[in-house]
């Protein structure tokens, strides 16, 4: 199946590798913002209103928008790490050549998206006074993206762990759900309080970190047309073989002028 736009045809799979990051960009890096906004708010809010005699300008609804966006926050990001596996697993794992001798591992890789998906919600819908429930709703969300991501087909980049893509998004994935799991808490304890802050603040940096790796992912990210010809470059010495039939960009160029 083939998707045009203009000029260019692209493969169904190719048009599925960019809903992650697309997703990403349009919803999720925009409510990374709006919260990170929020949450300095509060704490200025906060830290004025301890004063004596002191108020604050910041209105006190500033709270109740940050909870809310952060409750935003939590669903998109565990949604497009959700969709960045289900691409990788559905065109590069078991689902690429199913058969019968692997459809009990991709039976059981469906219940875990149904059950990891479920957890979410149920997650969601715990009450303030059920922290054993919220407990176990936040640790089989989080459960679930880990063995997803173990699967056959996602690239994990194991050998620059440090600047993996994959490892800074299932952390910060897990933060937001524990995140989720303590809002209750949170009000009642200082410490909470203080380990949200904390933990917050080392996934804004692992955002901050998926921007780049991100970016630098789909540079390297080839379309499907492309990779029988680059499985035949020499990566250590950075050189692909040549091809006396292809075409310059120039050349490419007059031909798209002159339809």
């Amino acid at each position: 199946m083939q998707i045009v736009f203009g000029d260019l045809e692209m493969q169904l799979i190719d048009f599925m590798s960019l809903i992650h990051p697309f997703l990403a960009i349009v919803v999720v890096f925009p409510i990374i913002g709006i919260s990170t906004h929020m949450a300095w708010q509060t704490r200025q809010r906060r830290l004025q209103t301890l004063e004596k005699g002191s108020t604050s300008r910041i209105p006190p609804m500033v709270g109740r928008e940050h909870l809310k966006m952060g409750r935003w926050l939590t669903g998109t990001v565990v949604g497009v790490t959700l969709i960045a596996l289900a691409y990788s697993i559905g065109f590069k794992g078991v689902f690429k050549e199913l058969s019968d001798e692997n459809m009990f591992e991709a039976i059981f890789i469906v219940l875990i998206f149904i059950g990891t998906i479920a957890s979410l919600v149920f997650l969601y819908r715990a009450n303030a006074n059920q922290p054993l429930w919220r407990g176990v709703f936040a640790t089989l969300t989080g459960a679930g993206l880990v063995i997803l991501g173990a699967q056959d087909g996602v690239f994990r980049r194991g050998y620059e762990w440090h600047v993996s893509h994959y490892y800074y998004g299932i952390t910060s994935s897990l933060l937001m759900i524990f995140a989720l799991a303590i809002v209750p808490d949170i009000y009642k304890s200082y410490k909470w309080r203080m380990a949200h802050t904390i933990l917050n603040c080392i996934a804004l940096l692992l955002f901050i970190g998926q921007g780049f790796t991100g970016s630098r992912d789909l540079l390297e990210i080839p379309l499907s047309w492309q990779l029988d010809h680059l499985r035949k470059c020499d990566w250590g010495a950075q050189t692909c073989p040549n091809n006396s039939q292809s075409r310059t960009p120039e050349e490419l160029i007059i031909q798209a002028m002159s339809k």
